[in-house]
């Protein structure tokens, strides 16, 4: 009891004995006149707290103040020690630290030299408890209201201390240390210390944002924290080495206030935006350290030896350290990104995650809501983070973890498909969500299914009905992408109800290995008029119209290695034969078998050798030959022919020659183009063609439409429009119709001509020896001689340029310019004739018979509901066709029911992202349509309709800018945006000049 009384008596006069000293210090330094006088102060306190040599600054002090330094008392190597602690720990320091940062700095430290600046100025803060020194030090990088010198002079020996001292002297690194063992050293609780902990990495993690705008370049936030975070990782590591002999309790107990500070200061760090930075400094050191870690063992339970070895005890505590769930996602996060950028491999992402977070992962319930509902449904990542999570979060297994026959945590998995399938199998999932979203949702979901077995997926409740749900609204979907989606989860899905008949909805999925990023790493970026369209170009270029709608693609060959396994070939029909009851046949022929060219041409010399019967030549078919294989030579007969549908050979032939006899616009083609319109729309490609040639006959078919429209347009179109929402034709038939109207109205608003100009012929012939076309040699005196020159422009060198230099005119400035003379060519560059748009007089009949009605649900036909396809495709023809009429009044008339059809709620707000897409395009193309003197006219006029109409565009593609989830829907809406600007601007230039016209 004595010995502590005593102890805390000397304890008491020791803190007395420092008070007094740092008082007669500030004394000193606030009578001083000159700077030594200053220093000397100074050094009479630093020699009681660090051990100094007065030699290495006194030659920077004038002679009279040297013996006043050698001559101060040096304390012990103990007592130094002990004054030391009481200085910092108490409040001396911070008494004396005022004195050194706001009046010694504005008024002396100028003029101190560098030695003594060094060894007594800076010593105070260097040697000092760095803790300490930073919660001094970053206030004074307050910025002041007023911008005196000696605010200046304070801010900026300030962030010099701050640099010096964390940076140059890794600072950082020593407050981490000082905390070591600070729980059981002195007398504070784990509160007291969290506190005191908490407060200095705030005022650590502050200084960037506290320094001035002319701060050293170290102080930047992206240097900074890069700087502190390498000092932290390397010297905690250092200590965690260094604690390897001690007990694991007193391990935790030592490391506890480090590691507790560290996470504080990266949890800062990550709340000031600055994750990337810290994760960019701790992934390659951890990443280093599994790499060798799973290089040297062959140990399966990689765990425990993770567990037991120096160095990593750090990195599987400091996520636990981290009490922000905000921080440890946004860390988690960056980890994900991080690895991806180095390419790590499945295994090493996984023992990453298991050391940064199994423990805040089995303990902590946010951090589980954190994997397995943000990172797996919510967020999107690259595939390879997302195997990774499904390894640490779900599965909670090594991904080559090959031991065990079930080594997966089977109950969440089935978790894990239940969420992410009640997710994806909503339709308003589909149409509303973007495709990156849908894209990442789909590729969870296969990947869970490729670990599933039978069992599991029985156990899974719903996920049968929910998987083909979703399916199938995907399929109904005209976006390619979004179809190939449901054919990888219906193989997937196919494999674990039968593995060895898998169901291939897709020719792309008929491999083992499927891509889960489907193409999408990498999207291109397309035309305004490339991003409408209505499928992509793989889609058109691999399915044909009538099996694209439905999302499938039927596969045309299912080659081996030798290219000689068809399947499902269609044979085309041959023309009937006669048969003789005594002919002899080969059986192998009645079933369809090939033959050999080599037996082929055995049995030829056989017959030719001994055969000589009558029964074996072959009827002479040649009249009846030449008569089915007439050619046809008027639309009447090939109409007929199109209407057999039983003679698919003449169904082919009449096709190949349809297009050639309506562009020569035969007399009876008026008469007969409806009636060939219906004809041609109700021909089945598939059925008249073989396997593989459907495409063409469709490209044929096509032809032939548009030709019908160009030549008879209001005759064709009369039938095609009544047959758009007509009963009795089918998706395919409905999307050609409005395809061929489409490619009709560009062909006739780009029409033209081919005439080429007679050139005309010299009427004179100049008898002279100087060439008709050579200039006049008269001129100015002093002219140049006339030189030829490159011809300018034209394809054929019959004209001829000449040039030659005239003098300066008397009092001329400048040279006089070179004069040319050229005979007037009689060679037009353009021999193309471009005749007047033929379109905008048919644009009615074009538009306003397909736009009524299309909001009335039919018997087949619904085009608000089920028929989106056909909706899109059909607001895109009638943009193509207001664009084409461009310009032209037709487009005046026709941009108000237009704008009155797209503004519908119906239309504009539709759920399908291709819908609104369409929509977004043909309000682009009105806005692209009329004519900028018509919009002025129609504002000074008080035009309503177009009013409101162009208004509706603008806050609407506004709207869908800011709140739309689609990509493409955004562009487009910007473009259109961008278009109605360039309008608005258009139309005021044609009112100014239509009101100066009429002023003058």
């Amino acid at each position: 009891m004595k010995s502590e009384e005593s102890a805390e008596k000397k304890s008491r006069e020791l803190e007395r004995r420092v008070l007094e000293k740092v008082e007669h210090t500030i004394t000193s330094i606030n009578v001083s006149k000159h700077v030594d006088e200053v220093i000397t102060a100074l050094y009479s306190l630093a020699a009681c707290l660090f051990p100094l040599n007065p030699h290495s600054f006194s030659g920077s002090v004038n002679e009279k103040y040297r013996d006043e330094l050698h001559a101060v008392e040096l304390p012990s190597e103990n007592e130094r020690t002990e004054w030391w602690k009481v200085f910092y720990k108490g409040s001396s320091f911070r008494a004396f630290a005022r004195v050194l940062l706001y009046d010694i700095a504005s008024s002396w430290l100028a003029c101190f030299p560098i030695s003594a600046r060094k060894h007594v100025y800076d010593l105070f803060f260097v040697n000092g408890s760095t803790a300490e020194v930073v919660q001094v030090v970053v206030p004074c990088l307050q910025h002041s209201r007023n911008d005196s010198p000696e605010t200046d002079s304070v801010c900026t020996s300030a962030e010099r201390l701050l640099v010096l001292c964390l940076l140059e002297n890794d600072g950082v690194l020593k407050i981490a240390k000082e905390f070591t063992g600070c729980c059981h050293s002195e007398d504070l609780s784990h509160e007291q210390l969290k506190q005191i902990i908490s407060r200095v990495a705030q005022l650590v993690t502050a200084i960037p944002d506290k320094a001035r705008r002319g701060a050293p370049i170290s102080l930047s936030p992206h240097l900074f924290f890069k700087r502190i975070t390498t000092q932290l990782l390397n010297g905690i590591e250092e200590c965690d080495m260094n604690l390897i002999d001690e007990a694991a309790i007193s391990n935790d107990i030592n490391m506890y206030g480090a590691i507790l500070f560290v996470g504080e200061v990266f949890a800062r760090i990550c709340r000031r935006g600055s994750a990337d930075v810290l994760l960019s400094e701790v992934i390659p050191q951890i990443l280093g350290h599994v790499r060798s870690l799973l290089s040297s063992t062959t140990n399966l339970k990689l765990n425990e030896t993770i567990q037991s070895r120096p160095g990593f005890r750090f990195w599987l505590k400091i996520m636990e350290a981290i009490k922000d769930p905000y921080s440890v996602e946004r860390i988690a996060e960056q980890v994900l990104h991080q690895l991806a950028a180095q390419n790590a491999s499945d295994v090493e992402g996984y023992w990453i995650l298991w050391i940064l977070f199994h423990r805040t992962y089995k303990h902590q319930i946010s951090i589980r809501s954190t994997f397995v509902e943000k990172f797996l449904i919510w967020k999107v990542f690259p595939i390879c983070c997302l195997r990774w999570i499904l390894h640490f979060a779900v599965l909670e297994c090594v991904p080559d973890n090959t031991s065990q026959v079930k080594s997966y945590n089977a109950s969440g998995l089935t978790d894990a498909v239940q969420r992410l399938v009640s997710i994806w199998s909503k339709r308003e999932f589909v149409q509303s969500a973007p495709t990156e979203q849908q894209t990442y949702i789909t590729a969870a979901l296969g990947l869970c299914l490729e670990k599933m077995a039978k069992e599991d997926l029985d156990a899974t409740k719903g996920a049968l009905h929910l998987i083909l749900q979703g399916v199938s609204c995907r399929l109904e979907s005209p976006i390619y992408l979004v179809r190939k989606m449901a054919s990888s989860i219906a193989y997937v899905f196919s494999k674990i109800i039968d593995p060895q008949n898998p169901l291939y909805l897709d020719d792309s999925c008929q491999v083992e290995t499927i891509d889960w990023e489907f193409g999408t790493a990498n999207p291109s970026k397309g035309s305004l008029a490339t991003k409408m369209h209505c499928t992509d170009e793989k889609a058109n270029k691999s399915e044909s119209p009538s099996t694209m709608l439905c999302g499938k693609e039927i596969s045309e060959t299912d080659v081996d290695g030798n290219d000689n396994m068809m399947k499902s070939r269609k044979k085309k029909p041959s023309i009937l034969k006669l048969i003789d009851p005594d002919e002899v046949i080969d059986p192998a022929t009645l079933n369809n078998e090939s033959v050999s060219e080599e037996d082929d041409s055995d049995h030829e010399s056989e017959d030719s050798e001994t055969s000589s019967g009558p029964s074996l030549q072959p009827y002479d078919l040649t009249d009846d030959d030449s008569d089915l294989k007439r050619k046809f030579s008027q639309l009447v007969d090939v109409v007929g022919a199109l209407r057999k549908s039983d003679d698919a050979e003449g169904v082919e032939r009449a096709l190949d020659v349809a297009e050639t006899l309506v562009r020569a616009s035969p007399d009876e083609l008026k008469y007969i183009a409806g009636d060939m319109v219906r004809t041609l729309v109700q021909v089945r490609c598939s059925d008249i063609t073989v396997e593989g040639g459907e495409e063409s006959a469709e490209e044929k078919r096509q032809k032939a439409l548009v030709a019908l429209i160009v030549t008879s347009p209001l005759e064709s179109l009369d039938s095609l429009n009544k047959l758009l929402y007509s009963p009795n034709v089918d998706i395919s038939q409905r999307i050609m119709i409005l395809d061929v109207m489409t490619d009709a109205a560009q062909e006739l608003a780009n029409a033209r001509i081919q005439k080429p100009r007679n050139q005309p012929k010299a009427l004179i012939t100049s008898t002279s020896d100087q060439p008709w076309f050579m200039p006049r040699s008269t001129g100015p005196p002093g002219a140049g001689s006339w030189k030829e020159i490159s011809s300018t422009g034209t394809p054929l060198n019959w004209s001829y340029s000449y040039e030659r230099e005239l003098p300066s005119r008397p009092g001329q400035i400048k040279k006089g310019k070179t004069r040319r003379w050229n005979q007037k060519s009689t060679m037009h560059e353009n021999q193309t004739e471009w005749s007047q748009n033929r379109f905008p007089q048919y644009a009615a009949a074009f538009m306003l018979p397909a736009m009524q009605g299309f909001d009335k649900k039919r018997h087949g036909v619904d085009l608000l509901g089920r028929d989106v396809i056909v909706l899109g495709k059909l607001i895109y023809m009638l943009g193509i066709c207001i664009k084409c009429a461009a310009m032209h009044p037709e487009a005046s008339v026709l941009a108000s029911p237009l704008l009155d059809m797209l503004r519908s709620r119906e239309i504009s707000h539709h759920m399908e992202p291709y819908v609104r897409r369409s929509v977004l395009f043909a309000a682009s193309c009105v806005l692209l349509a009329i004519h900028p003197s018509y919009v002025a006219s129609a504002v000074v006029e008080g035009n309503t309709e177009i009013s409101k109409g162009l208004e509706w565009v603008r806050t609407w593609a506004l709207q869908v800018a800011e709140s739309d989830t689609d990509r493409e829907c955004y562009t487009l809406a910007m473009a259109c945006l961008q278009l109605h600007a360039e309008k608005a601007l258009q139309a005021a230039w044609s009112r100014v000049n239509q009101v100066r016209s009429e002023s003058c």
